[in-house]
């Protein structure tokens, strides 16, 4: 059968009823998540499975029979995707779901299906779902609706009710405003009050809506800052007073970004909170620089430091000689003025001074740099370079690892 040149856009609501996928190949591995997101019950037929959809059928997800399509596999569908590498296969399938007057997409001929699968643009609930005559326009299309909802701010339709008199904390990566998470983006466009610190990325907030309340946490290390007791209280009367708050920070809430402590605060004064993490700069940006925190045959271990207490502080949690005998890969952050006397303790702990190391400056802004050295170079470097927050320390042999990308 042809498909007309303009089929008919409809809504399909699948829970709970039976979908059949012919094959399990890569097609179906794109188009099952969809459907169990949709509430659709799955029944997958296909001698070989993706080690994808192996995971969806070992956890039950889906029903998997390991088997050639035949006859009478469609019984009682309500809808099929015919996905096999074998087009005869596909028609067979195509033809069985008209007999059955159920509507089947062919994934390897759009235009002989009942049905076509839209590309979709999805906000929150909001699905915008693009058709055209040919694949590649019609993912052409998909990412220009896509561009102009960003472009126009609608990230949802509306906010819901739920969030309000709630407080989300949100981790906003290493600087970047491209590596915040699509989650952390949608809650700040839903945001009544938003509680940044300077290390979180700034051009998000110029996207909020005029009457967001920003307030500036203003926690610059070694310089003035917001009590965190403050930081607390705003949380809490923001939302009690019945608005939507979320706290906007540097990396992830929850690696010495405090975040836990926030979130008892709010425990503690009945106010609903949610954490959303963030992509950490521990990771993140030695990853940008060129440097892997693990490599294989190299590092079995990475530990991340904070460096904002010097090594023999009495406050200090962390046992530098026990440190220092370790293999691995050690990330320090919060550490610019304390490198010098952190590099010390490692090379009195029994640390190589040949071992390679690197200081990585601004990571994943328009001025990250990188300066490549050795543990015992490593306190020179950051006084001859001037190294100033952000920065972060990476020591380990994965530091020396030659350089693979093409920027960083």
């Amino acid at each position: 059968m042809i498909r007309p040149v303009n089929p008919y856009p409809v809504g399909l609501d699948l829970e709970g009823r039976r979908v059949v996928v012919i094959g399990g190949g890569s097609v179906a591995q794109r188009r099952i998540p969809v459907l169990l997101d949709a509430g659709a019950v799955v029944h997958l037929v296909s001698p070989d499975v993706t080690p994808t959809l192996h995971g969806l059928v070992d956890s039950g997800r889906i029903l998997h029979e390991a088997r050639e399509y035949r006859t009478g596999d469609l019984e009682g569908a309500w809808y099929v995707v015919a996905a096999t590498k074998d087009s005869l296969v596909n028609a067979r399938v195509a033809a069985e779901a008209e007999q059955n007057r159920t509507f089947c997409v062919r994934a390897d001929a759009v235009s002989s299906g009942t049905a076509v699968t839209p590309a979709v643009v999805r906000r929150e609930e909001m699905q915008v779902a693009v058709l055209t005559g040919d694949r590649a326009r019609t993912v052409e299309a998909r990412d220009v609706v896509a561009r102009a909802l960003s472009e126009a701010g609608v990230e949802a339709p509306h906010v819901d009710e739920a969030l309000h008199g709630t407080v989300a904390l949100v981790g906003g990566g290493p600087g970047d405003d491209d590596l915040l998470t699509v989650r952390g983006r949608r809650l700040l466009g839903l945001a009544d009050v938003v509680v940044a610190d300077r290390l979180a990325p700034q051009r998000v907030l110029a996207e909020l809506r005029p009457e967001v309340e920003i307030v500036d946490a203003a926690k610059i290390p070694y310089g003035r800052a917001m009590a965190q007791e403050a930081i607390n209280e705003t949380l809490v009367e923001r939302a009690r007073q019945g608005k939507f708050v979320v706290r906007l920070k540097g990396g992830d809430s929850f690696l010495y970004g405090r975040g836990y402590e926030e979130a008892l605060a709010c425990a503690e004064a009945g106010v609903p909170c949610s954490v959303v993490p963030g992509v950490t700069s521990a990771l993140a940006v030695p990853a940008l620089a060129g440097i892997p925190a693990t490599h294989r045959g190299m590092t079995h271990e990475v530990t991340v430091v904070s460096g904002h207490l010097p090594p023999g502080h009495e406050e200090s949690l962390i046992d530098w000689d026990a440190l220092a005998r370790m293999r691995g890969t050690i990330v320090v952050l919060m550490g610019v003025r304390n490198t010098p006397a952190i590099a010390g303790a490692l090379l009195a702990g029994g640390r190589a001074a040949a071992t390679p190391a690197a200081v990585i400056m601004d990571g994943s802004l328009d001025g990250q740099t990188t300066r490549r050295c050795t543990l015992g170079t490593l306190a020179a470097t950051v006084e001859a370079d001037d190294v100033r927050p952000p920065a972060i320390v990476v020591v380990g042999e994965v530091a020396g690892l030659p350089q693979a990308l093409s920027q960083g």
